[in-house]
């Protein structure tokens, strides 16, 4: 159903593609939008290991949700900061693509979960995320993603 590595010495294999989900703050969600034509967003996404599913959240309501709600397929894709071998000039990256289905969540106490892991990845202040989740929690939309398939690879930019 999914095509196979085409560039497979550069593969990583699924621990590795794992590390780097849960490692990275952000990602490319990409959808199916209007008319046919991609659309493909910027998003902070929490990787849980206990469910080997991506979380998202967002507002209720826009381009984003209308393409979920219109199809579930989605792909999201992440890379790291890369490194650079001594001497040269060319980037290192380890980038990972995830392809799956994609859904609205409409569980409160999950969407909690969901959003305090997300602002976990970006400050350890538990008086901000409370303040946050207590302001904005009913105005956020989940979404969550089952993997049907993942890759990842390791690329240089030379």
């Amino acid at each position: 159903m999914f095509r196979e590595m085409r560039r497979w010495k550069q593969q990583l294999d699924k621990t590795e593609c794992i590390a780097i989900l849960k490692s990275t703050k952000r990602g490319v969600l990409s959808l199916i939008g209007d008319t046919g034509y991609p659309y493909a967003l910027p998003i902070n996404h929490w990787y849980c290991e206990t469910d080997n599913k991506i979380y998202f959240h967002g507002a209720k309501e826009g381009h984003k949700i209308d393409a979920i709600k219109a199809c579930d397929k989605a792909c999201f894709c992440v890379y790291d900061e890369g490194y650079q071998k001594l001497g040269e000039w060319a980037l290192n990256i380890k980038s990972v693509i995830v392809f799956g289905k994609i859904r609205l969540l409409d569980n409160t106490e999950k969407s909690k979960l969901i959003c305090s892991e997300i602002t976990r990845k970006f400050t350890d202040d538990q008086a901000y995320l409370e303040k946050e989740l207590n302001s904005s929690l009913s105005r956020v939309q989940c979404l969550e993603l089952t993997l049907e398939h993942i890759s990842g690879k390791l690329v240089n930019e030379s």
